[in-house]
């Protein structure tokens, strides 16, 4: 071996070890990090594909006194008359609203949505929706039947119910801790929140974290996808729900 071959191989051994001092170093700190490139390219974009068993769920439970939130016992009347309890939805993913057919403002904006992602999920069967009225004395199964039909309603465990005043607004208040009540001085005399719950397959209320790591618990059911933000600069939340959906159904 002549001694051009030999400062050959030192040349290759100082560059390897130059690599190794700059850049090894660099590469354990974002594997130590959690930082690495497969991550980053999967944070990028959350699929909406069920059968994607890349993207696990990473939703969190709504926590009271230290316990998973689960849906209450409820028991009412649907459209088709059918009595619905909450043991019908187990083993389903399913999105959870209350309002009422005559409402003027932010019902058929969230019940469009609503089809949208029924749309989207129509070949799931484990998929469904909760819709509560907050004026039982007007839609009755009758009434709650003609709106599904003009909606567009097919999804077979999306059940639109009417029963008691008092127990449909506790549930809402206390056991969804979405807001509905009576007020005079907005229209129609209503006034409730336009947020969605989801729930899993086992009945436990489930969202994704917000900006301090504490559950998001809601998602805005008001704003299109296709609107993107409303004229107050709120973002849209139905690609967000569509994609946690998703995740639990993978679940």
């Amino acid at each position: 071996m002549n001694k051009k071959t030999n400062y050959s191989f030192v040349g290759i051994a100082f560059i390897i070890l130059v690599f190794g001092i700059i850049f090894i170093p660099k590469i354990i700190d974002r594997i130590s990090n959690d930082d690495t490139v497969r991550n980053d390219s999967r944070s990028q974009q959350v699929s909406t594909n069920v059968n994607d068993t890349n993207a696990a769920s990473d939703l969190m439970f709504l926590e009271i006194n230290g316990a998973p939130k689960k849906v209450p016992a409820f028991s009412f009347v649907d459209q088709n008359r059918d009595t619905i309890t909450q043991n019908d939805y187990l083993g389903k993913v399913y999105v959870v609203e209350f309002f009422f057919t005559t409402c003027p403002t932010i019902c058929p904006r969230m019940n469009r949505n609503l089809v949208e992602i029924q749309n989207e999920f129509e070949e799931f069967d484990n998929f469904g929706v909760a819709s509560f009225t907050i004026t039982p004395e007007i839609d009755t199964p009758e009434v709650l039947k003609t709106y599904a039909d003009n909606y567009g309603i097919t999804n077979p465990n999306w059940h639109l119910m009417t029963g008691d005043e008092d127990k449909i607004y506790d549930l809402a208040n206390v056991g969804f801790n979405i807001y509905v009540g009576k007020d005079d001085s907005v229209a129609a005399g209503f006034e409730h929140s336009g947020n969605f719950a989801l729930i899993d397959k086992n009945g436990f209320i489930r969202s994704r974290k917000d900006d301090f790591g504490n559950p998001k618990i809601f998602y805005s059911g008001i704003i299109s996808e296709a609107e993107k933000v409303d004229d107050e600069g709120m973002k849209e939340e139905i690609s967000m729900l569509k994609e946690d959906i998703a995740k639990l159904l993978r679940e």
